[in-house]
């Protein structure tokens, strides 16, 4: 990866688009520090930080690289822009018009491109007013009078949904002129800047008199690395479906008769099934964060089971991810369409009858896999979780933290190894 990196800077095309990636970042990081006004921040850190941290806004906070802790520009991050996307994939297969709309090309996907912008900011807008209405009854806003509380409103709720375009545009202005998927990048860079928080967390963990802590965080970071390599693995990973295409003569030419292969990534769904379970079994946790005195009712004592450090949220939290991954890997692969692709193309196979048989056998090999990969994520996933149930040390930098930052780095590097080898570079080779 560093020798890629060090190659790529010498071409100075590729190095002007590395700088400007940092530019932008480095644009992000501003404006996730800045605060909106009228807002107590030190009294919002209080809640978002230390032992008696809201667990919806601490876990919020990892994604949005501290903007919420400083109730910044940028607090929403790019949290709306993910959920629109994440909304637009659902409503392409339920919605027959966008599902004709992304099979129209790039015309098609400008399109959605455009309609997904539009709700990302309608997102924004919806995600800022719900955080004002928890800073107001958390009597963080430092207003008097009912007038100066609507105008207090109007320019938070503003400035947070300005930030959420603002944070889209920097990820498409990275898109066109840098390295990488722009909002990938923004959100690798929010979470990569909560590491020296956890570092700083266990060096004073190391401080503690015995040797028990030290062997403890010892064991941390030996896990820790070995996660890393374990997902780099399981990322690369796939099963090759081996084709042959039958010969045909066309005209003076022969056709075909080559040997290839159908690759399917062993985690093929990558972090979404890991988002879409999250943010489910986030709303309990939600809830009580607005909901006061929760703990006098029934209804608040079952949604203080999905506290997101508890046996009861691991179990649930493990099994929706299996279901999510299956029904991610549904909506993106149709072993059928697949079987008359290879049809229509004079691909078979080897030993399996085209048609009917050829679907049934990819559909096999589908759920075997989707099964592996969905098992490797619910693992990395709750790894945290048990973690600090056992050792009692609670990690801020989780599975899916992991998952981003290993998946964001490895399209970054085969990225910059695709451009260098279109300009014909051979040194990341040597």
């Amino acid at each position: 990866m560093l020798e890629t990196i060090k190659n790529a800077w010498k071409v100075k095309e590729l190095r002007n688009k590395i700088l400007f990636t940092f530019f932008i970042i480095l644009i992000f990081r501003i404006g996730s520090v800045i605060p909106v006004p009228f807002v107590d921040i030190d009294g919002l850190r209080n809640l978002t930080t230390g032992a008696n941290a809201n667990e919806f806004f601490s876990y919020l906070s990892i994604l949005t690289g501290g903007g919420l802790e400083y109730a910044a520009i940028f607090a929403m991050s790019v949290t709306p822009y993910i959920n629109s996307s994440i909304i637009m994939q659902l409503l392409a297969v339920a919605i027959p018009a966008l599902e004709r709309l992304s099979k129209q090309g790039e015309e098609g996907q400008k399109k959605i491109a455009q309609i997904t912008r539009y709700v990302t900011i309608g997102l924004g807008l919806i995600q800022g007013t719900a955080y004002f209405f928890y800073l107001k009854g958390s009597s963080l806003i430092n207003v008097d009078g009912t007038g100066a509380m609507v105008f207090a409103a109007f320019v938070i709720i503003l400035c947070f949904t300005a930030g959420s375009a603002l944070v889209m545009w920097l990820g498409e202005q990275i898109d066109t002129k840098g390295i990488g998927n722009g909002i990938s990048m923004l959100l690798f860079a929010g979470i990569i800047s909560r590491a020296p928080d956890a570092a700083a967390y266990l060096w004073a963990y190391i401080t503690v008199p015995g040797v028990v802590p030290k062997l403890i965080v010892a064991g941390i970071i030996i896990v820790f690395l070995a996660i890393i390599g374990f997902v780099v693995w399981m990322t690369n990973a796939e099963r090759r479906i081996p084709v042959q295409y039958a010969k045909r003569v066309v005209g003076n030419k022969m056709y075909g008769g080559q040997n290839t292969h159908i690759p399917i990534k062993v985690n093929m769904s990558g972090v979404m099934p890991i988002i879409f379970a999250s943010s489910i079994l986030m709303l309990p946790t939600m809830i009580l964060s607005f909901w006061k005195n929760a703990d006098n009712f029934f209804i608040g004592k079952v949604l203080a089971l999905f506290s997101v450090q508890g046996i009861f949220y691991a179990i649930v939290y493990f099994f929706l991810i299996i279901g999510f991954a299956y029904f991610y890997t549904t909506i993106q692969y149709n072993p059928v369409e697949m079987a008359n692709n290879l049809r229509k193309n004079g691909g078979s196979i080897p030993g399996i009858r085209p048609g009917k048989t050829t679907s049934d056998f990819i559909q096999k090999i589908l759920s075997r896999i989707t099964l592996m990969g969905a098992l490797f994520l619910s693992l990395i996933a709750i790894l945290p979780i048990i973690i600090g149930n056992v050792g009692g040390i609670q990690i801020s930098l989780g599975g899916t933290s992991v998952l981003i930052i290993v998946g964001v780095a490895l399209d970054t590097v085969q990225n910059l190894e695709s451009q260098m080898m279109m300009r014909h570079y051979k040194g990341f080779l040597d």
